[in-house]
């Protein structure tokens, strides 16, 4: 179950573990709850909220950092089918599907970002800023990348990350950039390598990357303190290969140093459907996943309550941003260089609020479209969510 009542706790989540009942509150804290402190429809009950109020987990504070997304360019090196940039399929059944148009950060631009950040930033009466680097393929403009975030130390910046398929990551830029404020970066794996391979593939020729991939995390982490954040596609086509995966990135990283989530693929690519259901069988293999990767030493996401997204969760644009390489400005990261999307620019700031620019308003995964109803989809993330709670308990990691 995952309801409290919106005068309650909006956001807050009621999970049923094995022993207990788990609640997750909008500030980040999580309690246990026994049967007694929950009614039989899932709220609940006065004198858990009470205590649970007296704690302070039933409130959130506003973000206290503005979260700024720059992609330093739009093109990507790879082909991948089921991007969500893609603007088509490739017409000969291969590794070049046509996608946003290429644009790539310049330095004119990173003044007018920076500029427009820091109005927002007054606006919203933060001090703090936190940065991502974003595609396409962020490394496509090195130079793009390093010129933001040295520039960036003079607006607030405190902690930048970069979400990257990694393939053009040198030792040398991994340290330049983490001499520069980055601590962390994001690279997805689509299954273990056969699968990965045939799916992530190189856009120039269709060749695998995975072994790059690896070795490039390796190399990189020899020079420089990064932390790596491994997201792990799951689709109809990747499950199977999962467990072995985890277990060959073990073998070849450092797990102290790396984050594994699972994501199922949203149907976001032009032609592209996810057809793995969100049935029992899968959320007992996202939590053998888990407990397999927790195990070898991996980091695993906690379950949070849902909170807003600081880019696209208020509507406004109030505490955070995403920019395009050209300073036009999107609402999320799924709409980012696409036509028809923008929802105004830096130089001009956010369109006014009118029908038009609330279409274009897209929040978080908003675009991903799947079969099952918002119902199915949302026990299925309790269910699991609730499985890894119950073993962060089990193991003392909680």
């Amino acid at each position: 179950m995952n309801r409290v009542a919106d005068d309650i706790a909006a956001g807050a989540r009621i999970l049923r573990g094995e022993r207990n009942w788990w609640f997750l509150g909008p500030g980040g804290g999580v309690a246990r709850l026994r049967a007694g402190h929950v009614s039989a429809d899932g709220t609940l009950r006065p004198d858990a909220e009470r205590r649970l109020r007296e704690h302070g987990l039933l409130s959130a504070a506003p973000p206290s950092t503005y979260s700024l997304t720059v992609l330093t360019s739009t093109h990507c090196n790879l082909g991948c089918g089921y991007c969500f940039q893609n603007t088509g399929q490739d017409a000969a059944d291969g590794s070049r599907p046509p996608r946003i148009p290429r644009i790539r950060l310049t330095s004119r631009t990173i003044t007018s970002i920076l500029d427009f950040t820091d109005r927002q930033m007054a606006a919203a009466g933060l001090d703090k800023l936190r940065v991502l680097l974003f595609g396409g393929e962020p490394l496509l403009n090195p130079r793009g990348c390093v010129e933001l975030l040295e520039r960036a130390a003079d607006h607030g910046m405190t902690s930048a990350w970069m979400i990257s398929n990694a393939t053009l990551l040198t030792p040398a830029l991994a340290a330049r950039l983490a001499g520069l404020g980055l601590e962390s970066v994001q690279v997805t794996f689509d299954g273990d390598r056969p699968d990965h391979d045939r799916i992530r593939v190189v856009r120039a020729d269709g060749g695998g990357t995975f072994d790059t991939i690896v070795g490039n995390i390796v190399r990189a982490s020899q020079a420089a303190p990064l932390r790596w954040i491994l997201r792990v596609n799951v689709s109809q086509e990747t499950y199977q290969g999962v467990d072995a995966l985890i277990d060959r990135l073990a073998g070849a990283l450092d797990p102290g140093r790396c984050a594994l989530y699972f994501a199922q693929v949203g149907d976001v690519g032009v032609g592209y459907g996810n057809d793995l259901p969100h049935s029992g069988d899968v959320s007992a293999r996202f939590s053998r996943w888990q407990r397999r990767a927790l195990d070898l030493g991996f980091t695993v996401t906690r379950p949070q309550a849902h909170r807003p997204c600081a880019t696209c969760g208020y509507g406004d644009g109030r505490y955070g941003a995403v920019v395009s390489a050209d300073g036009t400005l999107s609402s999320c990261w799924e709409t980012a260089g696409k036509d028809d999307w923008q929802v105004g620019t830096v130089t001009g700031g956010y369109l006014p609020d009118t029908p038009d620019r609330q279409r274009r308003w897209i929040g978080c995964e908003d675009l991903y479209r799947r079969g099952e109803d918002a119902r199915t989809l949302a026990a299925f993330h309790d269910t699991v969510d609730a499985a890894l709670l119950d073993y962060l308990d089990e193991t003392g990691r909680l």
